[in-house]
Parts: structure tokens; C-alpha cells; sequence
């Protein structure tokens, strides 16, 4: 835009000296043949005109006309217009000066000598001005173009190396790393040293953060720890209480001693999350899903006083394991379907091989998960709304942990019969202990047969 405005502003500076140059010329031309011209009477009566106008006007492709002030034409050149007495004008492609010529004697009076030059003549030189401005102000773009862009690059170049960084920063989540600094000592370099800092910052309150956590794992693992030898004891002899005690003091010990179980059962699941959380494991053996569900189904207690039907499918799958754990992995699945299934719900359960990994499934087929509550299912203290067995909101939780303990993982799955979606269905999937494969994982639904439990 600068360089067009200059060219607007230089060609109409350019062109209006060249039109008056060019009107200059015509006047002066027009001057000298006035002062050249003579009128004679020859002989015979006629009038002779020097110089010749014929030649005069041929070099500049010019035309002459002297005439009477009243309009009559005395003498002409070829082919020249009529201009009527006009005077310093443009007129019919002519720049035409009229001078006024006085007479000699013996004839007296005046003539008007007009002298009148094409304006094609000066047209080629003003459209090589402007072609002219034209190709410099397109290369004169192309080069503050090409300048420019060479200039953003180099200026943007620390930006875009920024930029890079905290992408990579971003998706390594490693505060720690460092950013690159630009050598110039601009505003670049400094936004450069701000995020530095900020980084720096965040690293060492990340550091801080990690630490506090890790510390609050050790003690609740310790706490947890130390809390079972005592539970044990108070319920032992809670235990006694009850077996010896009659009437409203059996009844308050009976009441003692479930709050008391309720107690150590948390205090055994804080413990078991507290191990995941900092790292510790438990030694593992050998186990088969198969014998563990049935370990679990024979430590299932009532819940709510409501019955289900429970279904067993259970092939042997042989994992390297902790058993108490991977019990009550499966204890926590069929409780939770339980507890949040109406009275004569059916749940299954199957354990088989599926590809390397051992598979546990239990499904049932009651109302299934709220679809709010699925992104946050798997997390700590989170409780369906129908949960009516006093749970504390850790038991699929504990599910994930041991799963991913054991190097493998848990999902839900929605069901479906007859094109509706009904019930849950999760999987546990772990590593085998040996290469056995096969694929005969069952089909939702409960495609499972054997007798209830």
C-alpha cells in the first residue's frame, strides 16, 4: 500500500510536468512561428505566407492554421481540424495555442496563427511512466515480501523453538526439562527465562507434592498395618462376648462386632490400596482363577438380606499371583453386583483362557451403570445410588489395583438382549503363567450353564 500510494503520488507529479512540458513546447513553437511568419502581396493580388507551413509542422507531426478574427481560414496545413478560435486548449486530440499576429502594411489589421500538436505525441512517454511505476512497485512488493518473510522467519524462529519445546514438555510431562534461551537480549528471551522459571517452579512444587504423597501412602500402609493386630484381638474377644453374654448385652456385643468386621474389612482394603500406592508387592505363586472364584463364593455373605442367582462357569486359568488378593478381586465383583441389582437378579461368573491372558468375567442382568457414573467407576470412595450394603466406595478400586498390580486390567462392558442395553458385565484380564492360548471366553449374556450356587 506505501509503495502504491508512492507511485500514485509520484505519477501524477510525473505526468502533470510532462503535459506541461509538453504544453510549454506547443507555446513556444506557436511564439516563433508568429514571429516568423510573413505575409506578402505577390502581383497578382494573393497573398503569400513565409515560412512554409508545411514544413514547419512536418517535424513534430504538427498542424497550422492562419485565419481572420472574424474565422475565416486564410491558409492551413493538411488534414488540420477545425479548432474555431480557441486558444490554449486541448481540442479534438490537439494542444492548440492561438497567437495573435499583427499586419503589415500595405494590407493592416491582425490574423490569429494557431498552432496545434497531437496529444499522441506525449501519450507513449506517460504509458512508459506508468508501466514503468507499475513493475516497480510489484518488484519493489516482491522484495519487501521476500525480505520480510526471510526477516519473520529469523525474528519468529526462537518462538517456534518455544513452542516445540513446551509441546514436548507437554507431552512428556517432564517439568524439569529446560527450554532453549534466544542469544538476543529482546522480549523473546525474556518470555524465554519467565517460562524457565515457571517450569522451575512447577517441578519443584510437583517434587514437593510427590513427596507429601508418598509419605501419607507409607503411613497409611503402616497405620493400616499396625491396625490389624488389635482389630484382631477386639474381635476375638468381641467373639467370646457374644458366645457368653444373654438378652440386650449379647445383642450390643452382636452389634459391636459387626461394626467391628466392618471396621477391619476397610482397614484390610486402605491397606491393600496403600500397598499398590507405594510400590510394595506380596509375594506370588501359582493360583487358578477357577479355585479362587470358588474360594470367593464360599466367603460370600448375605447382603441386604436379598437373594440372587449365582452361576459359576469356571475353567482352570493359571496366573502367578497373590491368592488373598485375587480373591477378593472376585469377591468385590460379585458383592458389587449384588448390592446393586434388585432381589432375583442372576449373576455369572466364568474364568477361562482368552488368547495369553486369563479371563474373569461377572456379569448380571440388572439395571447396569448410570452412564455419569462410568467415567468415574474404577475411582477411590465412589458410590452408586442405589448402594444399599453400607460399602465404602473401594471396591472396584481395589479390583483396578490388583488387576494392574498383576500386570493386567479390568473394563466394563454394556450388554445387550434384544437390542437394549441391559446389565454389566466387567473382565479381568491377567497374564498366564504359561503359553497356553485358546479363545473360549464367553459371549454375554449369560452364556454360561452351569447349576446355580
Amino acid at each position: 500500500m506505501i509503495l502504491c500510494g508512492f507511485a500514485l503520488v509520484v505519477g501524477s507529479l510525473t505526468v502533470r510536468r510532462i503535459r506541461s512540458d509538453f504544453n510549454r513546447e506547443v507555446a513556444v513553437y506557436a511564439a516563433n512561428l508568429a514571429a516568423l511568419l510573413r505575409i506578402e502581396v505577390t502581383a497578382s493580388d494573393t497573398l503569400r505566407v513565409q515560412p512554409n507551413l508545411e514544413q514547419y509542422a512536418a517535424p513534430e507531426h504538427a498542424v497550422i492554421r492562419i485565419l481572420y478574427p472574424a474565422g475565416n481560414v486564410l491558409q492551413a496545413t493538411h488534414h488540420a481540424p477545425d479548432f474555431g478560435l480557441a486558444n490554449e486548449a486541448n481540442i479534438r486530440g490537439y494542444r492548440v495555442h492561438t497567437s495573435v499576429v499583427p499586419l503589415g502594411a500595405p494590407t493592416g489589421g491582425i490574423i490569429l496563427v494557431q498552432y496545434g500538436r497531437p496529444l499522441s505525441n506525449v501519450q507513449p512517454t506517460i504509458a512508459r511512466l506508468e508501466l514503468l511505476l507499475v513493475l516497480g512497485v510489484l518488484a519493489g512488493t516482491g522484495l519487501a515480501l521476500l525480505a520480510g518473510a526471510m526477516i519473520a522467519r529469523r525474528a519468529m524462529q526462537p518462538i517456534a523453538q518455544l513452542t516445540s519445546s513446551a509441546a514436548e514438555i507437554a507431552r512428556t510431562r517432564d517439568a524439569g526439562a529446560s527450554l532453549p534461551l534466544p542469544d538476543a537480549d529482546d522480549e523473546v528471551a525474556e518470555l524465554a527465562r519467565t517460562l524457565q522459571g515457571m517450569l522451575r517452579s512447577l517441578d519443584d512444587a510437583h517434587a514437593e507434592t510427590e513427596a507429601m504423597l508418598a509419605r501419607q501412602r507409607r503411613f497409611v500402609a503402616d497405620a493400616s498395618h499396625e491396625l490389624r493386630t488389635p482389630l484382631t484381638s477386639v474381635l476375638a474377644n468381641l467373639e467370646l462376648l457374644v458366645e457368653s453374654l444373654r438378652g440386650e448385652e449379647a445383642e450390643a456385643a452382636r452389634s459391636a462386632l459387626r461394626s467391628s468386621r466392618r471396621m477391619r474389612r476397610l482397614v484390610a482394603d486402605l491397606l491393600l490400596l496403600a500397598r499398590s500406592d507405594v510400590g510394595r508387592s506380596v509375594p506370588r505363586a501359582p493360583v487358578d482363577l477357577a479355585q479362587i472364584v470358588l474360594d470367593a463364593a464360599a466367603e460370600l455373605e448375605p447382603i441386604g438380606g436379598e437373594d440372587h442367582e449365582l452361576s459359576l462357569d469356571v475353567h482352570p486359568a493359571v496366573i502367578q499371583g497373590d491368592h488373598d488378593e485375587l480373591v477378593r478381586v472376585a469377591l468385590n465383583l460379585v458383592e458389587n453386583a449384588m448390592r446393586h441389582t434388585p432381589a432375583g437378579s442372576s449373576i455369572w461368573v466364568f474364568t477361562g483362557v482368552g488368547g495369553r491372558n486369563a479371563v474373569l468375567v461377572v456379569e448380571d442382568d440388572g439395571p447396569g451403570v448410570p452412564a455419569e457414573l462410568e467415567p468415574t467407576l474404577f475411582e477411590r470412595f465412589v458410590r452408586g445410588a442405589g448402594d444399599r450394603g453400607g460399602s465404602f466406595g473401594l471396591g472396584l478400586a481395589i479390583v483396578r489395583a490388583v488387576a494392574e498390580s498383576h500386570g493386567g486390567s479390568v473394563t466394563l462392558e454394556r450388554t445387550r438382549r434384544e437390542g437394549v442395553e441391559h446389565g454389566a458385565r466387567f473382565v479381568v484380564q491377567l497374564p498366564l503363567a504359561g503359553e497356553r492360548t485358546t479363545t473360549d471366553v464367553p459371549q454375554p449374556a449369560g452364556a454360561v450353564g452351569n447349576p446355580a450356587v
